[in-house]
């Protein structure tokens, strides 16, 4: 059957502002990423130069003169090591949350999605104080504690409503079987809850990998993350424009490796619940 020519117009209007939606989503990577190849006096040009000679100068200066290189080790640590321990302690809490009844269980869960509303500026000068009396000023596991506070409530969060998705009939027919509870857990809940499993890990993942408050105030040089060092580069008056955007690349490109490997049950993960 032929379109009319109202479904035309309203198809063409329908794609005419998906492209200016990916327009305007794509545009600063794209202006990031160029701005990252071009040079001090061209990144400062007005108007703005469209083409020019690349030069991988700015990356190779931030990568081994300026210690990004380092910095991002370090970052990587700091979100692996967060997701891990996030996701190891938040899984038996999410399922318990999920699966059993017990006294103050809604107590429990309005003060895990509560933690998520604290704004971070708020604890900044608690946590300084405490970590620099206990002598763990600059040292990897106290980002690693401190980051774990925000993201175990996503992870619990996400996985107790992807768990209360899956049928209990399920849990009551491997009883009879004779699973034991942990059996339960492990071999037909987990699997099901795949999806929000990696929902969880990745937005565990990028909220380490990007945090930056507690970056610059509980470290100095051996546990310095990415985000840090590309703001250290602003120094009054000096922007340094090109070392900044490519640190910035550095930073983004990890992230989306993770989600790109992580896609499929990304999709999976945030649809859930949506069709019943």
């Amino acid at each position: 059957m032929a379109a009319t020519p109202g479904t035309s117009r309203s198809l063409g209007a329908q794609i005419a502002l998906m492209l200016v939606i990916i327009v305007f989503c794509v545009f600063p990577f794209y202006w990031m990423v160029t701005t990252s190849l071009k040079t001090q006096v061209l990144a400062l040009e007005s108007p703005p130069v469209w083409l020019f000679q690349p030069t991988v100068s700015n990356y190779l200066t931030v990568l081994f003169d300026d210690g990004v290189l380092r910095t991002l080790v370090n970052s990587l640590i700091v979100a692996v090591s967060t997701t891990a321990l996030a996701i190891m302690l938040g899984l038996p809490a999410a399922y318990a949350l999920a699966r059993f009844e017990f006294r103050g269980k809604k107590d429990l869960w309005f003060w895990f999605i509560t933690n998520r509303m604290i704004s971070p500026i708020v604890l900044a000068l608690p946590f300084f104080l405490i970590v620099r009396n206990l002598g763990m000023l600059d040292k990897h596991i106290t980002l690693i504690l401190i980051y774990l506070t925000f993201n175990l409530p996503i992870v619990i969060w996400i996985c107790t409503d992807q768990f209360r998705s899956i049928p209990y009939e399920l849990d009551e027919a491997a009883s009879l079987e004779g699973a034991s509870q942990w059996r339960i857990f492990r071999s037909i809940c987990l699997p099901l809850a795949m999806p929000g499993v990696a929902v969880s890990g990745i937005f565990s993942f990028i909220f380490s990998w990007n945090e930056l408050m507690f970056a610059l105030v509980l470290t100095r040089t051996n546990a310095k993350t990415a985000p840090a060092m590309a703001v250290s580069f602003m120094e009054g008056y000096n922007l340094p424009y090109g070392k900044i955007m490519a640190t910035s690349t550095l930073i983004v490109i990890p992230v989306l490796i993770f989600a790109l490997i992580a896609s499929k049950h990304l999709v999976r993960g945030l649809t859930m619940g949506a069709v019943k």
